[in-house]
């Protein structure tokens, strides 16, 4: 029997900051309904539904347009409810990343691309999904689509899969900072000097740090998110992780606008949001330019 989670929070609060046009949420999730997506039996937990418009009433709420579905692990491999999210959004402002395994191809691969697929997620986290043996064989797919792969691991497999990452031939995405927790050395864990290395050597990286923080208000992790900045200012997204799953207690389930708080902390100047929230994630998943 899977573990029941809490959902998604009540009421957000407003950030104390204006998000320029055509901001976007690079991570986020949509949990049923359940009647038409049923859960998976290999996933590792069961969260409350989380509907298109709880997540449309906090993206408002904090500013932002655009949003990347991210594949659950508790869908496993089938990812009707992240495509058909993106397709009630409308590709204007929202794109997808699925989770696959090897058995598919790429006529398979490029079927989900005209519906906003353009990466995939291998999840080492929360399991149900790709086999990390199968990051080098899914790369060489990827490269032929012009996809990413997105990677969501804890600190100590970043150290060791550091080599296969940087010669992947495919454009690099790693979630949560590098699964490095700031009570594990944070900047002097090796796990992110290795997120480091690879954003050095053009990797993507997600600022979602409400994982890796003991709890708010979050400046635990203020110092990794700089260091991330400050590598690779280009190659920097951010990300809510709506509607925050797998945590054990409500009291945990962050409130939206104060992670965005903490982006405007963690970014201060206009230019550094711009590209961030814009610009980036208009490179990384194909957006057009924003509506003025």
């Amino acid at each position: 029997m899977t573990r029941p989670c809490p959902g998604p929070r009540a009421a957000t609060s407003k950030p104390s900051w204006t998000p320029p046009p055509g901001s976007t949420d690079c991570h986020m999730h949509i949990f049923g309904p359940y009647h038409r997506y049923p859960l998976s039996p290999g996933r590792g937990y069961t969260p409350p539904e989380a509907s298109i418009g709880m997540y449309l009433d906090m993206l408002s709420t904090i500013g932002l347009s655009r949003t990347v579905v991210v594949q659950p692990s508790i869908y496993g491999t089938d990812n009707a409810v992240t495509l058909d999210a993106v397709e009630a959004m409308g590709l204007d402002r929202a794109r997808a990343v699925v989770v696959v395994d090897e058995s598919f191809g790429l006529a398979a691969l490029k079927a989900m691309a005209p519906r906003g697929a353009c990466g995939v997620r291998f999840n080492a986290v929360s399991g149900n999904g790709t086999p990390l043996e199968q990051l080098e064989a899914l790369g060489e797919k990827l490269a032929t689509l012009g996809w990413h792969l997105q990677l969501y691991a804890h600190s100590a497999e970043m150290v060791a899969l550091e080599s296969v990452l940087a010669r992947l031939p495919c454009p690099l995405v790693v979630d949560h900072m590098g699964g490095v927790q700031s009570t594990e050395g944070g900047v002097e864990n090796p796990g992110f000097k290795a997120l480091l290395r690879l954003l050095e050597r053009g990797a993507w990286a997600k600022l979602c740090g409400y994982r890796s923080s003991t709890g708010a208000p979050y400046a635990d992790v203020a110092g990794m998110a700089r260091a991330m900045i400050a590598a690779a200012p280009e190659r920097c997204v951010w990300g809510t992780d709506w509607p925050h799953p797998s945590l054990l207690r409500d009291e945990d389930v962050p409130d939206d606008g104060v992670l965005l708080d903490c982006l405007g902390e963690w970014a201060p100047a206009e230019a550094q949001r711009q590209a961030i929230l814009v610009d980036n994630p208009a490179r990384l998943y194909g957006f057009g330019p924003p509506a003025r």
